[in-house]
Order: C-alpha cells, then structure tokens, then sequence
C-alpha cells in the first residue's frame, strides 16, 4: 500500500512541476541566424531555459518561418499568437515610440542613452496599451546613405530613389530632393538591380552587410538610429512567477545591451571590409551635419504637434534630456 501512495505522490508532484513550466514561442524578423541580433535573442532562450531551471522555455523562429508580417509583430503578440519578440517594426502600432528615429534628433550613442533612459517610461505605457510588456532592446548603428551613385553632400540625393524604413527617413530624404521608396528587406536586392530604387538608408552591420555587392558608395552621414524592442504578452508574462519574470528581465537587459555592444564592434569590421572590397567610402562634414540639423529642426516639431499633446511632451522630455 506504501507503494501505491508513493508513486501516486510523484506522479503528482510531477505533474505540479509541469504544469508551472511555460513554453513560450518567440520570433524575430530577422530571417539570417548570424546577425548579432538573432544570435542575441538566441542567447536569451539558452540563458532563460537554463538560469530558470526550465521553468520558462522559448522556443525561437526566424523571420519568414511563421505567418506574421515584420510590422505585424507587435500585435501578434499582443494577441498571444506568439509570446515574445524580437520587434523592429513597431511604429505602425506604437507610433510614439517613433521619437527616436526622428532624423537628426539623436546623434552618437550617449545621446541615445539619455533619450532612452529619457522616454523609456512613455514607451512601457504605450505598448502595454497593445496587451504588450516592453522588457528591453537593442540598437543598431547609425544609419547612414549607400549607393549606386558617388554622394559626396546631401545635395547629391536630389532626384535619386532611396529605400527607407519609416515615414520619417523619407521625410529627409525628401528635403534633400530625392524620393523615398519603403520596401521589406527581402525586396531590396532585386529592387536595386533592377533599378527601383538607387540607394538605401542602413548600417555596413545591417541591410549593407547584406547588399554590399549592389552598393559601391557610402556616405557617412548619421541619418538616425534604428533599434529593435523586445517584447512580451501581457497575460503570459503575468502568468510567470515573480521570480520567473525578474529572470526574464534581467537577461533581456543583459543580452540587449550585448547585441547592440555586438552590432557597434560589427560595424567597425564590416566597414573595414567593404573598403577593402572597394566600396567608396566618404565621410561627412560637422557643417552638413549643422546644416541638416537646422533643416529637419521644424520637422520634429510639426511631427510631434500633428500626432497631438502626449507626443509634444515626448519630444520635450527627450529634448531636455539631451540638451538640445
């Protein structure tokens, strides 16, 4: 009989222990595996499945793997289609969080860090508002001007078809007179050859690593950054223990301040060997960088009065932080 009660213990206590274990799926929009941030995202499943005992697993899918467009991300999770993400798309559903991307606003990484710091708590607000817990995130290097063509000053965009990923590149774009084209990454290599558009806005560790053959000219001009958040479905993160979610957040900081510290070096080393592989490469000039801060200067303010009085606030408080 004590062995009857003994084994129906540990069935039971089995079965307790299962059902606190979640498995989450994640996914990124990121379809290549070697790039800093899918190998970023992978670390945080390996560090969570191990530092919580296997009370959390995640399971990780690459961009194109499941049915969910890049700019859908944030609302699939917010839907519980998929627990957590990897999302660089997410102006379409938290348009706020688009005041870091303004062009010109930010421009070298200590910026960054107090804009972020700055606006952090807006942006925690904004995607809970989308069923979403926004627990960290990685940056990318500054985006800069690849082309078909020799630019060598703004002025050399006029009349040139240039890729970009948000309404707000092609805002620059447009005040320098070329004409911004928004295409998917996937769509940007056939587009160059076949001369839908003639440059993009990205960094030599981003798009550029990948379409470097189709780009022989570089102009070094800090357009804005692009950054990626990394995000959560409300009820599956409230349904994790309090130190469960603790864990979570602590590597995600960890892992999304190693991605981006990954992308910078990246950067340095994909440069080096795009040169060396006869890409054209131009630095900008402190008087242009002067020039199109001045220019783009009224364009944050009318992008921010349009969308109305929480994102003037936003562009005060990030502003403020940055002295500028």
């Amino acid at each position: 009989m004590k062995h009857v009660v003994l084994a129906t213990t540990v069935a039971l206590t089995a079965t307790t222990t299962l059902a606190h274990a979640d498995d989450w799926t994640a996914y990124t929009y990121s379809s290549v595996s070697t790039t800093a941030a899918v190998k970023g995202m992978t670390r945080i499943a390996d560090r969570v499945a191990t530092e919580t005992n296997g009370d959390l697993n995640i399971t990780l899918h690459l961009g194109k793997t499941l049915q969910i467009a890049s700019a859908d991300i944030t609302q699939a999770v917010g839907d519980g289609i998929v627990e957590f993400a990897a999302d660089f798309f997410f102006s379409g559903n938290v348009p706020i969080a688009r005041i870091l991307n303004l062009p010109m606003l930010i421009e070298n990484d200590a910026q960054w860090a107090k804009a972020y710091a700055a606006i952090e708590p807006t942006l925690v607000e904004a995607f809970a508002d989308q069923n979403v817990v926004l627990l960290g995130g990685y940056r990318y290097p500054e985006q800069t001007i690849f082309t078909t063509f020799p630019v060598t000053s703004l002025s050399d965009l006029e009349g040139h078809k240039i890729r970009v990923t948000s309404p707000e590149q092609g805002k620059f774009i447009e005040e320098f007179g070329g004409a911004p084209i928004t295409l998917s990454g996937s769509e940007v290599p056939t587009s160059l050859e076949r001369g839908v558009i003639e440059g993009v806005l990205t960094a030599s560790a981003g798009g550029a690593k990948n379409w470097h053959e189709f780009l022989p000219y570089d102009y070094r001009f800090a357009v804005n950054y692009g950054n990626s958040m990394i995000i959560a479905n409300a009820d599956a993160f409230d349904a994790l223990s309090a130190e469960t979610q603790e864990k979570l957040r602590s590597i995600v900081a960890e892992e999304g301040a190693a991605t981006t510290a990954d992308f910078i070096e990246d950067e340095k080393v994909q440069m080096a060997s795009q040169e060396k592989a006869g890409m054209t490469i131009t630095a900008s000039n402190a008087t242009e960088v002067a020039m199109a801060t001045e220019t783009l200067a009224p364009y944050w303010e009318s992008w921010a009065e349009q969308n109305g009085p929480e994102y003037v606030e936003a562009l005060k408080v990030v502003r403020d932080a940055i002295g500028k």
